[in-house]
């Protein structure tokens, strides 16, 4: 099929089939015409159509799959994914946000911070900010000799990558994973390579295998993984660090976006590696719009990470490292995190609790989404919507992992865990079959 692709050259067919991506006229892992079809079709030569493949693939929005031809990425860089509209009559447990009554005010912070202008050529991060990231790490495992502040975990991921690898290395991602994660190996033209999951973090065995096959690097979620929950454990990472430290040229990045409220203990596989990063955003425990991560790694990548910044946004707002460095020294909201930890970890742990008891088997260790394997997402996730409760389905999260739907359970008091266990156990019920059958 040509999906209304046009154009006379290379520059206007790239843009072609960009708009097609764009407006929905090719949908992602769409298979493209081969280069001689389209050649043919639009009556130019085959170099010029697979010159616009060329670019369209340096840019993440095809990849290559040998004999198969091209397709559209199964993630195409062109925006975020719009947020799931819950109708009025609706549950959210799809957007995956903090629970807002659980995020330590801003106020007293705001008005105890030092409101003075920095100029340029100043410090880039607050003295005071760095030495509380500094003891947080070293307590956790994590090296701590050279840290900086970032816009965020994927922010500090994305500096990180682009500070090693170049457009066509393959990166080694878990599945199901982090959607936007995904989404930036596109934009950089970087391929991911899925690794799955169990409760425990990556599997040893993809791992080795995505190290054999010759990936650049590896990008774990340490705790509150998601959509799936996974925690490390110190034994998985016995394990991965034996495979990593063999392969000392790959690059491992640990996001730690789950923090003090992840509801499991950190760990790090990072210790005695020599070319590594770990994001440890503040988002889920003081608030996303704060915008702020810290990156611990070795000192080459993140004297590299601040080359970068100097070349751009310069540095992240002292006002909001301040605000950040005035909370976490403040022992109420230390507090109130401890507090916020145990309760999502409840809230989660109810639903899982009530599915159990329903026969569903359903994957939550950490964080506060729960993963539920399921034959059809789009009909469970329908049904539910009809009781009453939005969820998403997993195909935004999934590369090769079968079919599941993810629940948010930030927001969902226990005692509410059992009507929405119900509505999923009758959505998954076979047709005509009684919940007594």
């Amino acid at each position: 099929m040509s999906h209304n692709i046009t154009g006379e050259n290379a520059v206007q067919i790239a843009s072609s089939v960009e708009s097609a991506v764009r407006e929905g006229r090719l949908a992602p892992g769409a298979q493209l015409p081969t280069v001689r079809a389209l050649a043919q079709r639009l009556r130019v030569s085959p170099t010029t159509v697979a010159a616009a493949y060329r670019t369209l693939r340096q840019r993440g929005l095809v990849v290559a799959g040998g004999r198969r031809g091209s397709s559209v990425s199964t993630h195409p860089p062109l925006g975020a994914q719009p947020a799931p509209s819950v109708p009025r009559h609706a549950r959210d447990l799809a957007s995956g946000n903090p629970d807002p009554a659980l995020l330590p005010p801003l106020g007293p912070a705001l008005r105890a911070i030092e409101p003075a202008s920095v100029l340029y050529g100043g410090e880039i991060c607050e003295p005071e900010l760095l030495r509380a990231a500094k003891r947080a790490f070293a307590a956790d495992g994590v090296p701590a000799g050279s840290v900086t502040v970032v816009s965020g975990a994927l922010d500090g991921i994305e500096r990180v990558l682009g500070a090693w690898l170049r457009p066509g290395d393959r990166v080694a991602v878990e599945d199901p994973g982090f959607p936007a994660v995904f989404h930036l190996l596109s934009a950089l033209g970087l391929a991911a390579v899925p690794v799955r999951v169990d409760d425990s973090g990556p599997l040893p065995g993809d791992v080795e295998r995505a190290l054999r096959s010759g990936v650049q690097a590896l990008v774990v979620t340490t705790r509150a993984q998601n959509p799936f929950g996974s925690a490390l454990d110190e034994r998985r990472a016995r394990e991965l660090r034996a495979l990593l430290r063999a392969r000392p040229e790959v690059l491992v990045i640990e996001d730690d976006h789950g923090g003090a409220v992840a509801g499991a203990p950190a760990c790090t596989l990072c210790a005695g590696l020599e070319r590594w990063a770990v994001a440890r955003s503040v988002s889920k425990s003081l608030g996303p719009d704060l915008r702020v991560a810290l990156l611990a790694g070795d000192a080459a990548t993140i004297a590299r990470v601040e080359g970068r910044l100097s070349c751009g946004i310069r540095w992240v707002s002292h006002l909001l490292q301040r605000t950040v460095a005035e909370l976490i020294r403040d022992r109420e909201v230390a507090r109130r995190l401890r507090d916020a930890s145990r309760t999502y970890t409840e809230r989660r742990q109810a639903l899982i609790g009530e599915l159990a008891a329903h026969g569903v088997r359903a994957f939550g260790r950490s964080g506060m989404n729960v993963w539920v394997p399921v034959a059809d997402e789009e009909a469970v996730a329908a049904a539910l919507l009809e009781a009453g409760f939005a969820v998403w389905t997993g195909a935004r999260f999934r590369i090769l992992s079968p079919p599941a739907v993810r629940v948010t359970t930030a927001t969902l008091d226990p005692g509410d865990a059992p009507a929405v266990a119900g509505a999923l156990a009758a959505a998954l019920r076979p047709a005509g079959r009684s919940s007594a059958a």
